[in-house]
């Protein structure tokens, strides 16, 4: 897309584009009433991304190592429940974040600011709500902060462990070494790509891992069309003892909050990413609409003896070595992304502000930011190296984290937000609520239910060792 059209879109673009807010949320009390400050408009980006390259970077992030589990997640919840729980999944969470850029909105504007992060939108919509979460302002930034960096750099973890284990599957035949060898291997070429400043330049990378991953899964479409089925008996309906465990893998494959909230605050046209039929919602179309693709063919292909990855139920051969050889470089790439939020969060929100009151000069505040960079890339191969089992690990911080900061706090926000106008009588405002409430309902079921199963899945998976 051309940045000249992108230009007069935005211009284009009317009021009615922007997101409803309750007249007491667009202006602080000393505001005029007829201010008409709006966010979008006063942002200054060095780098900012036009449409497709958040679209890209959107549809890169949701697809990982998430659609590659989905066959096994439809043997956990049986192919109906598989299909509409899938369905029925990417609508909650493209609302919720469509709910969660929405209040970050109302807060900016109501603040006369262009842009918050995530944790400092939280607390300053919390403010404005009952008070006894006024009190919780300040805290609930820290746990947004927290989960933020636990799931991403979980992620980076399981991505190196992806990465290790499908070269190992490569190169095996050739020369045997250890996973942990491999992971050494691609150590430092992760610590350059995650020097990378900003999501300008990871862009172009983005679209070559989209293309990678995309071929990937033709081929691998290819192979469960054309390869023999198994001949158990399909599971049509699923246990709802494993239920939650599709639920978990629904929510670490879709729910990618943090580099949502990423790439719409460098847009270029911000206004174009919530609206309908617009950059948001044809991310997730493409991408429900492929989950549900695989899941249902992966499931039919290899029905209750899915693996964690589709690509390890491939027959052997050199075409399903390259499949193999895509989806890790594809991977590798998706880790400078990931990684991308975990050092904003930390660099911008608690080290930047140190050194620039310490006055530190400009050269020794870009050798520091590279210093995070790289100890964070090192902290997750150590993690990667260390801790058996770390796909349930991450597993656990998944359910924890992403059903707190992609379905409750958006929930929060904006029953907080609207919160002021319930004496209005204005039935919308009620309606609000109550939705916020049920998704609040939604959240914590699939938190509780989601850690306990993982919890439990941890657990039987130690025992056979503890038994020998």
């Amino acid at each position: 897309m051309e940045e000249k059209g992108e230009h007069v879109q935005l211009q284009a673009v009317s009021d009615t584009d922007s997101p409803v807010l309750p007249p007491a949320l667009a202006r602080n009390s000393d505001q005029p009433e007829d201010d008409d400050y709006d966010p979008h408009l006063h942002r200054q980006l060095a780098n900012p991304t036009n449409n497709l390259e958040t679209l890209v970077h959107l549809l890169k992030c949701s697809l990982g190592t998430g659609i590659l589990a989905m066959p096994q997640a439809f043997a956990r919840a049986g192919l109906i429940p598989g299909i509409l729980g899938t369905v029925i999944g990417g609508l909650l969470v493209t609302h919720c974040l469509r709910v969660l850029v929405r209040a970050q909105y109302a807060v900016c504007r109501s603040r006369r600011v262009p842009q918050l992060p995530y944790p400092e939108a939280a607390a300053a919509a919390l403010q404005q709500g009952p008070r006894v979460l006024a009190g919780l302002a300040r805290p609930a930034a820290l746990t947004v902060d927290l989960f933020l960096v636990v799931y991403q750099l979980g992620i980076c973890c399981v991505y190196i462990v992806f990465i290790a284990d499908n070269l190992k599957k490569v190169i095996d035949p050739v020369l045997e070494v250890s996973v942990e060898m491999h992971m050494l291997f691609i150590l430092l070429p992760l610590i350059a790509f995650n020097l990378i400043p900003n999501l300008k330049i990871l862009a172009p990378f983005s679209a070559l891992a989209n293309v990678l991953i995309f071929v990937g899964i033709g081929i691998t479409v290819y192979f469960l069309l054309s390869g023999e089925k198994s001949s158990k008996p399909l599971d049509l309906w699923g246990s709802p003892h494993t239920f939650p465990l599709f639920f978990g893998t629904i929510l670490f494959a879709l729910t990618a909050v943090g580099v949502v909230i990423a790439v719409e605050n460098n847009m270029k046209t911000p206004k174009s990413f919530v609206q309908t039929c617009g950059v948001l919602d044809i991310a997730m179309l493409l991408i429900v609409l492929l989950y549900v693709a695989l899941g249902v063919l992966g499931y039919l292909f290899c029905v209750s003896d899915c693996s964690d990855s589709i690509t390890l139920d491939l027959p052997k051969g050199p075409l399903s070595a390259s499949v193999i050889v895509m989806f890790a470089v594809a991977i590798f790439i998706s880790y400078g992304l990931h990684c991308y939020v975990p050092v904003e969060v930390v660099w911008r929100g608690y080290l930047l502000p140190r050194l620039e009151k310490a006055s530190v000069s400009p050269s020794r505040t870009r050798l520091a930011e590279y210093g995070l960079r790289v100890a964070l890339c090192l902290l997750t191969f150590v993690l990667a190296v260390s801790i058996p089992r770390l796909g349930l690990f991450i597993s656990l911080f998944g359910a924890l984290c992403l059903s707190a900061l992609g379905i409750c706090f958006p929930a929060l926000m904006e029953a907080c937000l609207w919160w002021g106008r319930r004496g209005t009588g204005s039935r919308v405002v009620y309606l609000v609520l109550l939705k916020d409430v049920a998704l609040g309902a939604i959240g914590m079921l699939a938190l509780v239910a989601g850690t306990y199963t993982a919890l439990t899945s941890i657990v039987r998976s130690f025992a056979p060792q503890q038994t020998e």
